[in-house]
């Protein structure tokens, strides 16, 4: 077993196909912060469909999906540092109100994109105005938080060759062209 993934087999005693790297994977889920306040859902109507070992969901539940099959269900709890990292108070800022069009109502809860260092673009939250400053935040509004995760893993099965060219799943539940 390496990063959570079994390598030497493909399907489980039942015979089912496993989650592995390039695996789509189509999974039912809630999603709940720390408090129980429920963030999101998804079911069988409405699945989400991900590449697996692709990086497109929290490293720390990718991680723990990999080797289940059709039909398992789990409980995962996803800390920040494998979620959507530690609150960074660099990231929270004060910024002057002139440095944004002047007919920009600046509101809280906008989202604001500005170029860093290096031309790295950064999305920001507006949380607030006071006064002449616009109050930012560039964290991942999740950041922080300790996630749980109930799965129900609904499909598996190995990624067509155009799905690994184009890097998402295709089909329900993943990218439509």
């Amino acid at each position: 077993m390496v990063n959570g993934e079994i390598l030497s087999s493909q399907t489980n005693r039942k015979g089912q196909v496993m989650i592995k790297k390039d695996s789509v994977v189509t999974l039912g889920y809630i999603l709940k912060k720390g408090n129980g306040e429920e963030l999101d859902r998804s079911n069988a109507a409405e699945p989400l469909a991900y590449l697996h070992g692709h990086g497109q969901i929290v490293p720390g539940l990718e991680k723990v999906l990999g080797g289940l099959a059709v039909g398992d269900k789990k409980e995962v709890t996803v800390t920040p540092q494998e979620g959507y990292g530690e609150v960074d108070p660099q990231l929270k800022m004060k910024v002057s109100r002139d440095k944004f069009p002047a007919d920009a109502n600046m509101e809280a809860g906008m989202q604001v994109t500005a170029n860093m260092e290096g031309d790295k673009q950064t999305h920001f939250t507006v949380q607030g105005v006071e006064g002449d400053e616009v109050i930012l935040d560039g964290n991942h509004p999740l950041a922080g938080e300790t996630l749980h995760f109930s799965v129900e893993v609904i499909e598996v099965r190995q990624a067509t060759a155009e799905e690994l060219q184009h890097g998402h799943a295709h089909g329900a539940g993943g990218h439509h062209h």
